[in-house]
C-alpha cells in the first residue's frame, strides 16, 4: 500500500504542483523503482506530456504509451487529460470479471501475501481501484483524493 500511494503521491505532484502540470502517460510496474524502504519514484518520462492549463480541458496529441496501459477515451480520440493517468486497460479487463463476486476479491490481492492482510483492508483497496477504474474520466476521481485514500489504508497497521 505504501507503494501504491507513492507511486500516486508522485503522480499527484505532476498533476497539481508542477507549473505547467505534466500528464506521465505510462505509468505501471515497470515504471515505479523502489529506493531504500521501498521507496517508490517514478521513472521514465519520455513520453509525458504538458497537461492542459486555464480553462481547457485536454490536449490533444498522438496516442503513445503501453499498449494495455492507456485510457480509452484517450486511445480513440488522442484526447489526453489528467485522468488518463488513473485507467489502466490491462488492470480493468483482468479485474472486471473478479470484482463481481466478493468471495473472488481475494484472487486480486498479491498472492506473495499469503493472505496474511486484514479483510477490510483489501475491501477500501478494491473501491479506490473500482473508482479509478471507470470508463467515463470524469467519473474517475482526482489523483489526489486517491493520494489521501492510500495514504490512509497504507497508515493501517
Amino acid at each position: 500500500m505504501k507503494i501504491a500511494a507513492g507511486a500516486a503521491k508522485g503522480l499527484e505532484y505532476l498533476h497539481d504542483k508542477m507549473k505547467p502540470p505534466v500528464i506521465y502517460r505510462d505509468l505501471k510496474c515497470s515504471n515505479i523503482l523502489l529506493g531504500e524502504g521501498y521507496y517508490p519514484k517514478l521513472s521514465d518520462f519520455g513520453l509525458a506530456k504538458a497537461g492542459p492549463s486555464g480553462d481547457q480541458t485536454h490536449v490533444s496529441t498522438r496516442v503513445m504509451g503501453t499498449y494495455g496501459y492507456c485510457a480509452p477515451e484517450y486511445a480513440v480520440t488522442g484526447q489526453l487529460t489528467f485522468k488518463s493517468d488513473i485507467y489502466k486497460q490491462y488492470l480493468v479487463a483482468w479485474a472486471r470479471p473478479l470484482f463481481k463476486d466478493r468471495k473472488k476479491f481475494y484472487k486480486m490481492a498479491d498472492p506473495e501475501l499469503e493472505g496474511q492482510y486484514p479483510v477490510r483492508g483489501i475491501y477500501q483497496a478494491l473501491a479506490i481501484a473500482a473508482m479509478c477504474l471507470q470508463e467515463q474520466p470524469n467519473m474517475r476521481p482526482l489523483i489526489a483524493d486517491v493520494v489521501t485514500a492510500l495514504n490512509y489504508l497504507a497508515s493501517q497497521i
